[in-house]
């Protein structure tokens, strides 16, 4: 099927995230598994981003060579505490990898099948001013070819989430329900299947219909099938709980979508996530990320059939990051010729990165405190494109 190309704006948790984990080499020796200049780029990249306005840089990297940290400016503007290399943060919409390594793993199980209709599962969700979920897939919903408009789109809720009525509003719960009440209050941006625009909305969607296919909820499930096999212990999906767990840094936004220079930074390291469910709730730290997609692109986390059709892409509109969308993947090609693959995550006060190679041998995982400045994107390049 033609996806046609379409522009679109990528808005609010959208995008373009105190134990170390045992399998993680510990940060002493960490230190010393390079030289110092393998990763001299990288590490000018992250200082680059720091000198543009972000507070704080944090990166790991996962290779033949073992793992190298690298860390850039401050993690607590108060205390000027640096960053570390360890923090757990939040990864925003990186959390869709995880949904969408779920539902293809449901696949293989015989359990659904990517081309189910939406309303096959969740009958009566989809109905009304222009929605029809008989026409909609599973695949549309991970590959953002659903045409469903994205509720962080939504006025009332950029509002509350992107000015500074966050700070009034921080602590609300949302039930997936509400946030679906708010997307379709909005037709559908075009019919399904026929172009592509990012939407959040498509995964609240997914994480119902795992909850419909396995009787438990999202949240269980990436813990049950990804989160415990693999040891991923600074990796959490909280629910409604507003904590950022140890160790961490401080998260900070000017709680504006047209930051300007001269803004106010705020601190928004404590709200509920439930704002982002499905679509971006999760919490981790870079070495999880990085052993995160080394294994599924490994093969220790799905067949290769669906990890197949995981990497099976639709073309995205032009002047984006990444140059491709899958099932809860970006397609990063870089300026060297080099493809990686991953995806990006913004939430109030975080913005992550998280890219590694095809066969998941040379992972990255980048983090930025604040969300109005930080180039990942230049980071990844920097790593892969020496």
């Amino acid at each position: 099927m033609a996806v046609h190309r379409k522009r679109t704006a990528v808005a609010g948790l959208a995008t373009a995230v105190a134990l170390v984990a045992a399998a993680l080499i510990s940060p002493a020796a960490a230190t010393t598994a390079h030289s110092g200049t393998g990763h001299a780029r990288t590490q000018a990249a992250l200082d680059a981003a720091v000198q543009a306005g972000v507070p704080g840089a944090a990166a790991q990297v996962k290779d033949a060579y073992g793992v190298w940290p690298g860390t850039s400016g401050i993690g607590n503007l108060q205390t000027k505490a640096p960053r570390s290399a360890f923090d757990r943060y939040r990864i925003g919409s990186t959390t869709k990898t995880f949904v969408a390594t779920v539902l293809l793993q449901l696949a293989a199980e015989g359990k659904l099948a990517l081309d189910d209709s939406v309303e096959t599962w969740l009958p009566g969700v989809l109905q009304g001013n222009g929605y029809d979920g008989r026409r909609i897939t599973v695949r549309q919903l991970l590959n953002h070819t659903s045409g469903i408009f994205s509720y962080t789109g939504d006025p009332e809720f950029l509002e509350r989430g992107f000015t500074e009525k966050f700070l009034e509003h921080r602590y609300d719960t949302y039930t997936p329900q509400q946030l679906l009440e708010m997307a379709l209050r909005h037709p559908p941006v075009f019919a399904p299947g026929s172009a592509w625009s990012y939407s959040n909305t498509n995964y609240t969607l997914a994480g119902l219909i795992i909850q419909k296919a396995t009787g438990r909820p999202y949240e269980d499930e990436i813990r049950r099938r990804i989160v415990q096999p693999l040891g991923l212990y600074a990796t959490s999906v909280p629910r409604t709980s507003a904590a950022l767990p140890l160790p961490s840094s401080r998260a900070y936004s000017k709680l504006s979508l047209r930051p300007r220079p001269d803004s106010p930074v705020h601190d928004v390291t404590e709200l509920n996530p439930s704002a982002a469910g499905a679509a971006g709730a999760m919490i981790s730290d870079s070495g999880d990320l990085n052993r995160f997609y080394a294994a599924l692109f490994g093969g220790r986390l799905l067949p290769a059939a669906q990890l197949k059709e995981m990497r099976t892409t639709v073309p995205v509109p032009a002047g984006l990051p990444f140059q491709a969308y899958g099932l809860g993947l970006m397609k990063f090609e870089l300026s060297c010729g080099t493809s990686v693959w991953g995806h990006a995550g913004n939430i109030q006060g975080s913005a992550t990165q998280a890219v590694a190679t095809a066969d998941g041998g040379h992972a990255l995982a980048v983090n930025f405190n604040g969300d109005w400045a930080g180039n990942g994107q230049a980071v990844i390049e920097a790593e892969y494109c020496p």
